[in-house]
């Protein structure tokens, strides 16, 4: 089939672009196949969408894509901005071939403080709100941690759960190695503490000049009561918070808000390091590595950086904070794009090409880090390809393309018998792909019986597979992940587990070549794993230097590493509630509020007799049999 379009849909889809109206909106081109070619936005779709129609185009990409265009659809916005916004959803769903994408990534963690009359602080991911304070956003849960560290260090503040907070009875370890100044049983009084919690927000701000002056001022004032005792505790403060300072080589004057951004370009793959400036603190950097850079939409081949950087602002400034200093490594002319941002964050951004100082420092530092990042990402992209080439030379797969090689690898992992649960991880894309990763929990099976467990969670996987819907043309009528047959089906265990996955697949009608078996090796050594097949083929060794091996122990590995982190949740909350399920006399309702009292089963277990009966429900008689049984 050739990627031009039949000369009606090109009529069709020519009449459609003279009929666009001069409004803001957001474009998609589609092929013959109904596959999404591009997504765009524009300020006047008319005059955007047809400039790609011209006689002479650009670049010889653009031509190769408006060669397959079909069918185009255009959504009409009240304002560039929205566009914008709609732009980033499309893209992101739809994944077109020739957008620049980058990986939509989770939500950036904040420091929350919480407005309750005790405020706490947390590690926080997700949407915020104006209830509490937050403070961020931070590039890793890494740089949002030792934030709290330090909150903890100088200014002692809790960060204990709301239920354990309201049942202490004496302070906790963190009161005992001078982490917390224990508000919950009122060593220190409301009032310092809220001053303590109002001088950490000063400092997450970069008020640290004004925190030491409260500090001092607080102290002198200590001393002129004679309260020696709470005056050097304001001492010990400020000294800490001066030690910190003073290691902070990444500090600053002032509370600038920055992200220094760097992009890197190196043939067909490009790098963007994001570095976070927070209250005038470095926080650390994230490097982002967009796909389809080859065959995205490039107006000319010599300003790859200028598509990077645009697809980066668009997509990912989008849906995060946008702060009103921006410090990038090459000018960035796209005012359009910068007049829709300004408008959806409601204040003005300030990009600048050549800072000096400190900031220079730091621009120097995020294409360090980008080139680096980026050359790591090549090799080790480099050195998985090969392996990826010699399992398929091993195994002698018919594959075209090795990029679309799938394998999924099962296990099952338990505890003499207990919480059995298997695991599938999946491998694609010479990577694993961990948002496929599934677990099945294992029932009405003997505890311990491995070979039952792989034939349940085998026929689970692929039982769909036998009654897919098919289209005229041979397409599978509905596109899903579980609906997807790998290239291998990997299997962690020798011929019992084989055979069973075998008896599955004939049972189902599936291909039974797919099915290979790792037997673990004399005395279980690494490297001398072997191959076993179903299918007639002779088992093989591969031996300790193999690529192909050397792939296979990575997607076993993680395989295992998957089920044993799954069996062991499963497994501790069993065990969480059976102990309680176990005193005769507590019931579901009760259970439920001596944890939801406590804050969890050791919550319980530390609290007294007096304590226990508190609760609705439990008589003097029961508490003290809970008390007993918990000891």
């Amino acid at each position: 089939m050739t990627d031009i379009p039949y000369p009606d849909s090109r009529v069709q889809v020519l009449d459609t672009v003279a009929k666009l109206p001069n409004l803001p909106g957001v474009y998609r081109y589609f092929d013959a196949q109904e596959n999404v070619l591009y997504v765009g936005k524009a300020r006047d779709l008319k005059k955007r969408v047809s400039s790609y129609f011209q006689k002479t185009m650009s670049s010889p990409r653009i031509a190769m894509m408006v060669a397959k265009i079909a069918r185009l659809e255009t959504t009409i916005t009240r304002s560039e901005a929205e566009a914008l916004i709609l732009e980033n959803n499309l893209i992101k769903a739809l994944r077109p071939r020739y957008n620049i994408l980058f990986r939509d990534d989770k939500s950036y963690p904040y420091l929350k403080i919480t407005t309750e009359q005790t405020p706490r602080m947390t590690y926080y991911r997700g949407a915020v709100d104006k209830k509490h304070q937050y403070f961020g956003p931070f590039p890793s849960a890494w740089a949002v941690k030792e934030s709290m560290q330090l909150l903890q260090k100088i200014f002692l503040l809790r960060s204990c759960e709301d239920s354990v907070f309201a049942n202490r009875t004496r302070p906790c370890l963190l009161h005992q190695i001078h982490r917390c100044s224990a508000p919950c049983v009122n060593i220190i009084s409301h009032e310092d503490y809220l001053s303590d919690v109002e001088n950490a927000s000063k400092f997450l701000r970069g008020r640290q000049s004004e925190v030491m002056q409260n500090l001092e001022s607080k102290m002198m004032a200590f001393a002129e009561q004679l309260k020696f005792e709470q005056a050097a505790l304001v001492r010990n403060q400020m000294s800490a918070l001066s030690k910190i300072l003073h290691q902070q080589s990444m500090e600053t004057t002032g509370d600038s808000d920055i992200d220094i951004i760097a992009v890197i370009v190196e043939g067909s793959r490009a790098c963007v390091n994001l570095a976070m400036v927070r209250g005038g603190r470095h926080l650390g950097d994230r490097a982002y590595f967009p796909s389809h850079v080859e065959d995205a939409q490039l107006a000319a081949e010599d300003h790859i950086e200028i598509e990077v950087l645009t697809a980066f602002f668009a997509q990912h400034y989008a849906d995060q904070f946008i702060p009103s200093q921006l410090i990038l490594n090459i000018e960035f002319d796209a005012p359009d794009l910068m007049v829709a941002l300004m408008a959806q964050c409601g204040h003005r951004i300030h990009c600048s090409f050549q800072p000096q100082e400190q900031r220079r420092a730091w621009l120097e530092m995020a294409v360090k880090g980008a080139r680096l990042s980026l050359a790591r990402m090549l090799s080790e992209q480099g050195s998985q390809q090969a392996r990826t080439r010699a399992l398929v030379s091993v195994l002698e797969l018919d594959i075209e393309n090795i990029d679309q090689l799938r394998v999924e690898c099962f296990d099952i992992s338990h505890t003499q018998g207990e919480a059995t649960q298997a695991s599938c991880v999946v491998f694609h894309h010479h990577a694993m792909q961990n948002a496929e990763y599934r677990r099945f929990n294992i029932n009405d099976i003997t505890p311990g019986d491995d070979y039952a467990a792989m034939r349940q969670v085998i026929h689970r996987r692929y039982e769909k597979m036998a009654n897919i819907e098919i289209t005229e043309n041979g397409e599978n009528a509905k596109f899903k992940v579980d609906r997807i047959m790998p290239d291998i089906v990997l299997i962690d265990g020798g011929k019992g587990q084989v055979e069973v996955a075998r008896q599955v697949f004939v049972e189902l009608g599936l291909d039974t070549s797919l099915i290979v078996g790792v037997a673990k090796g004399e005395g279980r050594k690494v490297g001398l794993e072997t191959l076993v097949f179903v299918d007639g083929r002779v088992a093989k060794e591969l031996g300790k230097e193999s690529a192909a091996l050397m792939l296979i122990a990575q997607i076993r590995d993680e395989a295992h590493r998957f089920a044993i982190t799954g069996m062991r949740a499963k497994r501790a909350k069993a065990r969480q509630t059976s102990q309680l399920e176990e005193i005769e006399g507590i019931g579901p309702k009760r259970r439920q509020r001596l944890l939801v009292r406590f804050g969890g089963l050791k919550g319980v277990s530390d609290a007294s007799v007096e304590d226990l009966k508190a609760v609705e429900g439990i008589s003097h008689q029961l508490a003290e049999e809970i008390y007993k049984r918990l000891r």
